[in-house]
């Protein structure tokens, strides 16, 4: 299967390219940059949006995985809005393509303030820029894929744990400040439960999930059960042998994330039993 990544040379381009590959596929790579793109990928450093035919223009892939999105940590940043029509054009000309299968990757801050277990029906009302401009896509590319008669998927993606310090989650600034040297890291009280997921697991789950094409819509890459914020960065802050420690109370919690929310690992699971 040839299978085309946009944003890989991003933080979650580079795991879920490299494991694209590991399972054998054939991976078109894309990004602006494209350094740390594995190099067994066929890597392409281009403006996907400036190019009239990307179907041709990338070797006709049989599935598109979107993942270019600008300033995913930043929910408030304005590009999440001026981007959202440069994304929906650039998926409408793969959608009137030949290509198979269009998957993009989502975030469970669509759903807005919730508590309990986000299943693949559970109503969205987002509340950040970042978290409308999501949901906007996802209609919009759910729309073009039933109009134009593609297989769909969205990728909604949860809380991601890596120690890479090039990132911008709590995890890669740990990191980061403990290589810094520093001593104490500003933190919340860390009551909040979110669905935890570390990066190569998270890498794993996608890359399962875009080369199979039985199980579709919305597919949570998760947990798929919660945990404390405080409890996993304590245990993260253990597990890497870091000698940081958090100062409690610092910041407060952010007005608009929930006190306890996980992803329904049904849908993950089920593509992990048909693999095996």
């Amino acid at each position: 299967m040839k299978i085309l990544v946009t944003g890989a040379n991003g933080y979650l381009g580079q795991g879920i390219v490299k494991q694209l590959l590991d399972y054998g596929n054939d991976v078109v790579a894309v990004d602006y940059t494209i350094e740390k793109i594995d190099k067994r990928a066929d890597r392409i450093s281009c403006d996907l949006f400036s190019i009239d035919n990307p179907y041709v223009y990338f070797n006709t892939p049989d599935v598109l995985l979107h993942l270019a999105w600008r300033d995913g940590f930043i929910h408030y940043s304005d590009a999440h809005i001026n981007d959202l029509s440069k994304h929906y054009e650039f998926l409408k000309k793969f959608s009137e393509s030949d290509i198979s299968m269009i998957s993009a990757m989502g975030s469970m801050h669509e759903i807005g303030f919730y508590e309990g277990s986000i299943k693949e029906d559970t109503p969205c009302n987002p509340i950040t820029p970042y978290g409308i401009s999501k949901n906007a896509l996802r209609e919009l590319t759910s729309m073009l894929c039933k109009n134009n008669n593609k297989k769909f998927q969205w990728l909604r993606g949860y809380y991601i744990v890596g120690n890479s310090q090039y990132g911008s989650s709590i995890f890669s600034k740990i990191t980061a400040a403990e290589f810094e040297g520093k001593s104490e890291f500003p933190f919340t009280m860390g009551q909040n439960q979110f669905d935890f997921i570390d990066y190569k697991d998270f890498c794993e789950q996608v890359a399962l999930a875009v080369e199979q094409d039985e199980v579709l819509g919305i597919i949570n890459i998760c947990s798929g059960h919660p945990e404390k914020l405080a409890d996993r960065v304590e245990r993260f802050i253990s597990e890497n042998g870091y000698k940081i420690k958090l100062n409690y109370g610092a910041f407060p919690d952010r007005p608009y994330d929930s006190k306890a929310v996980w992803g329904d690992a049904s849908k993950i699971e089920r593509i992990k039993r048909r693999i095996k």
